[in-house]
């Protein structure tokens, strides 16, 4: 028998516990837009464009070079990243740049990196 269970061997639920995390409940559309965030940074190629733009802000040509891919497959990442708020972006002349939407997202993913990071 495993000395290490992962379940409780024995019920004993808090009812003070239970009820205030009951009482805090998720709506349906924060649900929807959590699972939708999370779903779309879990991409492989979107990680490496967030952890650009984590760094500098930067236009698509850039991101080209960076990441050895076309400016068409950035730009379709790019809008992915746009629709949920996650990369904002600025026209100057003939240049658009990408940033980080806000401070959320920069701390989003910088904890995230963290926890990986932390050993």
């Amino acid at each position: 028998m495993d000395k290490f269970v992962d379940v409780c061997e024995e019920c004993s639920v808090n009812k003070e516990k239970v009820q205030k995390v009951k009482e805090e409940k998720l709506l349906p559309d924060e649900i929807l837009g959590l699972s939708e965030t999370f779903k779309t940074i879990g991409d492989m190629t979107r990680i490496k464009i967030l952890h650009a733009l984590f760094q500098e802000e930067l236009c698509v040509c850039d991101l080209e070079q960076i990441l050895g891919m076309s400016q068409s497959a950035i730009s379709h990442q790019l809008r992915l990243l746009r629709n949920l708020r996650l990369v904002k972006f600025y026209k100057e002349g003939k240049m658009v740049y990408y940033s980080l939407d806000d401070e959320h997202i920069i701390n989003l993913f910088a904890q995230g990196l963290a926890h990986i990071r932390h050993k």
